[in-house]
């Protein structure tokens, strides 16, 4: 499956694929690659590593300023229009990880700067995954890693050997929630499927990434998917390039991926790896 569908795709990928404890897809896996907005899961362990260590706290308050706010259309701080604001920490890691908000990357920062971060990431083994320092301390680029390093953090997360598990929970079932990124690895699955599945993509001029869990029925990690592309991709480079919806090439393939991956998973032998609950999806009306 992988194989066809990158070929039909084209572009360079990088990747690393495992079904419980069996590698499937092992593709430059040490290639050092742009990581875009994929190490935003790396900011957030950086983040809640601190929350861990007791010197900050989820429900802390950073303040939104209108000189903090990126004004592209990834996100939700840029649609405010209301400046100065004040948020907690928490709200700013939820819209970091659902919808990407770039702006949150900045709010970050002001409580974890980059060269801290940095060294957290280092300290946690994490030698390829590392952000960009820029003049202010508290902003950098989101920089590289490699297929690898972020299979091994999203391994350790599901483990619960990354953090504690107050702030393990809180990165999965914010990347497991229905507001988490569907036009890739989850577009082709039912909502209590898409349940199942923790992920983050990341994107930028011709690069398409994604990573993530694919968890059992019984809420056990059974796959884990780190998957780095970028261009050219098959078809118009201009189109591709202004796409980063689920049209493109690189999306189809991944859609693809995983419808198979999660029947693989459940296909699989039932493993004895740490469960951690499924959310429950439930609707409202408003009032």
């Amino acid at each position: 499956m992988y194989a066809r569908e990158v070929a039909r795709a084209e572009g360079t990928w990088s990747s690393l694929v495992t079904v419980g404890e069996t590698t499937v897809v092992e593709e430059g896996a040490d290639t050092v690659v742009e990581a875009y907005s994929v190490n935003k899961l790396a900011v957030a362990a950086a983040v809640l590593d601190k929350i861990d260590r007791g010197l900050l706290t989820l429900d802390q308050r950073v303040d939104v300023t209108a000189d903090i706010v990126i004004q592209d259309t990834d996100g939700i701080f840029a649609l405010d229009r209301a400046y100065p604001s004040s948020i907690t920490l928490g709200h700013a890691m939820a819209n970091l990880l659902t919808v990407s908000d770039n702006t949150a990357v900045r709010l970050c920062g002001l409580v974890c700067p980059a060269l801290e971060l940095n060294e957290i990431l280092r300290g946690k083994g994490f030698v390829h995954t590392q952000v960009v320092p820029v003049s202010n301390p508290n902003r950098f680029f989101l920089g590289q890693t490699t297929p690898r390093e972020t299979h091994t953090l999203l391994t350790r997360l599901a483990a619960g050997d990354l953090l504690s598990p107050t702030s393990t929970d809180y990165l999965l079932n914010t990347i497991r929630s229905m507001a988490a990124f569907s036009d890739g690895i989850r577009l082709n699955l039912t909502t209590p499927e898409r349940l199942r599945v923790a992920t983050k993509a990341g994107w930028f001029n011709a690069g398409r990434n994604e990573a993530g869990i694919v968890f059992t029925a019984d809420g056990r990690p059974g796959a884990v998917y780190s998957l780095f592309a970028n261009g050219p991709f098959a078809g118009d480079a201009a189109v591709n390039d202004a796409d980063f919806g689920a049209p493109h090439p690189a999306m189809r393939a991944r859609q693809a991926l995983g419808r198979a991956l999660l029947d693989a998973v459940d296909a699989a032998p039932t493993t004895a790896r740490r469960a951690q609950q499924t959310p429950r999806y439930q609707p409202n009306n408003g009032g």
